[in-house]
């Protein structure tokens, strides 16, 4: 059962992911009639947000954007960095929008980023123990005790997955908001960079899912109350 969980949240994860990639080339293709580029756009929001102290800087990779709270950095990839497109536009003000966050306290932003060092320590824990929990506990009779640990770390990584759901849905809600405020996308292009945000948020949503449903099977396989 753990395996088709697996292999299951796998496959519906790539069908999303290439889903994502597809729109996000198509709408690459439709330029903006703001004919600003990513960069123009993540700045321009910042100011609009009264925010001074975050730069906005290039970085390497495909769909790699993120905003980064420890140096104050939006790191765009050079494709939306450069891009004058509804793609480009998108994803700016989606990551400009956790810049927002992080400047106005968003509590659950707040939340998230104080526990990346656990879920960092749970997701490269997870494989450790839980070879352990079946191979090693049967031998050292702690089978029990590991079994715990697993469901322990992969309670972290659940819970986290739970908190980014409602951060990346608000990043998107303040960047279409500001988007169709200031005129960036209009009428069709709008509709595209809503359609473009909402596929990205679908791809924490099967994680989302994912993280739950192993929860789940390893909480009910301890309990006794599912099939191995």
């Amino acid at each position: 059962m753990y395996w088709i969980i697996l292999i299951g949240f796998t496959l519906l994860s790539v069908w999303v992911g290439n889903r994502l990639k597809s729109r996000f080339k198509e709408y690459a293709l439709v330029p903006t009639s703001s004919g600003l580029s990513g960069a123009e756009i993540a700045q321009k929001m910042l100011r609009d947000n009264n925010i001074h102290d975050v730069k906005v800087v290039s970085v390497q990779g495909e769909l790699t954007d993120h905003y980064n709270p420890i140096n104050k950095t939006i790191n765009l990839s050079s494709a939306v960095y450069s891009g004058r497109n509804v793609s480009a536009a998108a994803v700016a003000a989606h990551e400009t929008g956790h810049a927002v966050q992080h400047a106005t306290s968003y509590s659950l932003l707040n939340l998230r980023s104080a526990m990346v060092p656990a879920v960092n320590f749970s997701s490269r824990m997870m494989s450790v123990i839980f070879i352990v929990a079946l191979i090693g506990g049967y031998v050292f009779n702690f089978f029990a005790q590991a079994i715990w640990l697993v469901i322990a770390a992969q309670f972290v990584i659940t819970l986290f997955s739970l908190i980014t759901l409602p951060v990346e849905f608000d990043a998107s809600a303040r960047a279409l908001q500001w988007l169709n405020m200031s005129r960036i996308t209009v009428g069709t292009e709008h509709e595209k960079a809503k359609n473009a945000l909402r596929w990205a948020a679908s791809t924490y949503v099967v994680a989302t899912l994912a993280a739950i449903s192993q929860l789940l099977y390893f909480i009910l396989a301890f309990t006794g109350g599912g099939d191995d």
